[in-house]
């Protein structure tokens, strides 16, 4: 074949303004629960993401995000695509998020590319969308009181879906390590849709947030866990988003905890639950140790998914004053099934650019 002459592909590249218009039109919480119910079936493939972490320039901590993913089931043909997302703890100083990248959709008869989209939107959401589902499945009956701990762009997510999806809600208590960016998250929570019967309120420290909030949901940076087991009134549901807020001693005194996916803690050495594993603190969902390591004394088992849950395998909570950890440590195969939703509204309205390869 002549390479310099081969057919032209095009693809669909939608901006971040148009991935929100196209997301007016798709119900992204039962996108995220479908997906994380053909997930529970067997029905998706979600290899290991790659991971590269630097330190920038200016002495701050970066990654780097691959994270392939596919959903084969439905009867329909398979959806194929990548999330890639970046991050430098030094954004927000800049005055720029934190996290940013693409979303990519490929043909699944060529692999060639499909759809570029803006991955920010698309992450933020389907994040707040696994919380929306763990609140109404694993938290206590009519939730009132919400704690966010950090108040960056995951808590405003979070704001903005579960006032829409949780109508008990009367109250959020923020926290942030720098008390402005609360007071303008506070702001900006208050002014949302649903927010009118709503308090926003500021904590002065994590603990007042989190001491009388039936849900408490962490979207920070921290590495290492502050939030001790009697923080935590009976019956609270810690949606654990930034996956290491938690000190070891909470995990292990919580009545029941699930993961979205077993396979991406156990292989994991950074985050709490997969340093946990490693030290034989916790084990799988069938009971047994990670291989070579002996199971410590008072070591404690996963109980088992979010799609567990969703599915019927797993009764989710069983008891009203058990505290209840959902532990999500992001899939692709979730990004990728927004993605397609979002893609399908994007081609029917005729947003975003067509271009070539």
């Amino acid at each position: 074949m002549d390479f310099e002459h081969y057919p032209d592909s095009h693809f669909r590249y939608l901006t971040r303004a148009d991935v929100i218009e196209a997301a007016r039109d798709v119900d992204i919480v039962e996108a995220v629960a479908q997906a994380l119910r053909l997930h529970a079936a067997g029905q998706t493939v979600l290899p290991e993401e790659a991971y590269l972490g630097w330190t920038t320039p200016q002495g701050d901590s970066a990654r780097l995000l691959a994270m392939p993913g596919a959903l084969t089931g439905e009867g329909r043909p398979p959806v194929v695509g990548m999330k890639t997302i970046n991050a430098s703890i030094g954004n927000p100083e800049r005055g720029m998020p934190r996290a940013q990248g693409f979303t990519l959709l490929l043909d699944p008869e060529t692999a060639r590319p499909l759809a570029l989209m803006e991955a920010a939107y698309i992450s933020a959401m389907r994040t707040a969308a696994v919380t929306a589902l763990a609140v109404r499945h694993l938290a206590v009956e009519r939730p009132q009181r919400l704690a966010l701990l950090g108040c960056g762009a995951l808590a405003q997510a979070h704001a903005a879906l579960l006032l829409r999806t949780v109508p008990t809600l009367r109250r959020i208590t923020l926290y942030d390590v720098a008390p402005d960016r609360a007071k303008s998250a506070a702001h900006r929570i208050a002014s949302l849709p649903g927010a009118a019967d709503v308090e926003t309120v500021v904590a002065d420290g994590p603990r007042e947030a989190v001491r009388e909030a039936e849900v408490v949901v962490p979207v920070t940076t921290v590495t290492r866990g502050y939030i001790e087991p009697d923080w935590l009134r009976p019956g609270t549901l810690v949606c654990h988003v930034s996956l290491d807020d938690l000190t070891e001693a909470a995990v292990l005194a919580a009545g029941t905890v699930l993961v979205d996916d077993w396979s991406l803690v156990r292989d994991d050495p950074r985050r709490l639950l997969g340093r946990m594993h490693r030290a034989g603190t916790l084990l799988g969902p069938d009971g047994t140790p990670r291989e070579g390591v002996t199971a410590r004394p008072g070591a404690r088992r996963v109980d088992g998914t979010l799609g567990d849950v969703l599915t019927g395998g797993h009764p989710g909570r069983r008891d009203p004053d058990e505290i209840v950890i959902s532990n999500p440590f992001g899939m692709s195969v979730l990004d990728v099934a927004v993605a397609d939703r979002i893609h399908a509204h994007a081609e029917a309205a005729g947003l975003g650019a067509r271009l070539t390869l």
